[in-house]
């Protein structure tokens, strides 16, 4: 594509999300506002952070998954980075034709997206790969347990998980009669994304219901999923707002 065609396909394919550096003065411009867009950055450097810190030396010849990749900014950060296979997949076609076309621009072909959900994941149909990435979906989806399931199926290794959270909740309750009771495991906070959802907007989950985690239900999820150990990422001294207060968290998850 000449200069000129690939400026006009950001232009037809906008508004975009994420900002991609395509060479040559060339850029996407997200349509997040200024204070939000610092989010990538670090949700970027405490994924490659997780990832290294395991694979070391082996980065290049890894096989990876990003479920839900969007446009495709983490997926098109480790096919640049060297992974050997890196495959997306997005529940919107739309998302998808931005990846394709960012990575054709970036002469990338150790990448490829699909169309697909979470919630129909398997090692049958995806395979499995070394490192999984799961970021920012997990709070969008009516059953968030499932597609832990499912992620845990496809991942080798290591799943990086990120996701909001809500304030930790203790305490314990009834179950089946007065003098029984069980202890929380952490809980879920019940949301309804229909504005979001029904006008469209692509950064919500295929459903209006959205079921968004405490810190230690996120962690009991991941380990009941198939997950061995779980491990936090701390953030950086330079996160974004919400990374530094806790409010999101990158989980790596152990096979």
């Amino acid at each position: 594509m000449t200069s000129p065609d690939i400026q006009q396909e950001i232009e037809r394919l906008g508004p975009w999300f994420y900002e991609f550096d395509l060479g040559g003065g060339r850029r996407t411009t997200s349509a997040l506002p200024a204070e939000v867009t610092p989010i990538f950055a670090t949700r970027l450097e405490m994924v490659s952070r997780a990832a290294e810190a395991h694979f070391g030396s082996r980065m290049r010849a890894i096989d990876c998954i990003d479920v839900g990749c969007h446009e495709g900014f983490y997926s098109l950060a480790l096919a640049r980075q060297g992974a050997r296979r890196v495959l997306g997949i997005d529940v919107r076609e739309s998302n998808l034709k931005k990846a394709r076309f960012v990575a054709g621009v970036l002469g990338l072909g150790n990448v490829e997206y699909r169309l697909g959900n979470c919630e129909g994941l398997s090692a049958e149909s995806v395979g499995q790969y070394d490192l999984s990435l799961f970021l920012g979906i997990l709070y969008h989806l009516e059953n968030p347990m499932l597609c832990l399931r499912n992620m845990a199926a496809v991942t080798k290794e290591l799943c990086i998980v990120e996701t909001q959270v809500i304030d930790e909740v203790r305490g314990s309750t009834e179950w089946g009669a007065r003098s029984w009771t069980r202890d929380y495991r952490g809980v879920m906070a019940l949301i309804d994304e229909s504005p979001e959802h029904y006008a469209q907007n692509a950064e919500t989950g295929a459903s209006p219901v959205a079921m968004c985690p405490s810190p230690q239900a996120l962690e009991f999820m991941l380990r009941q999923a198939g997950f061995r150990k779980t491990e936090i990422v701390a953030p950086p001294p330079d996160a974004y707002e919400q990374q530094k207060r806790r409010k999101r968290l990158v989980c790596a998850a152990y096979k």
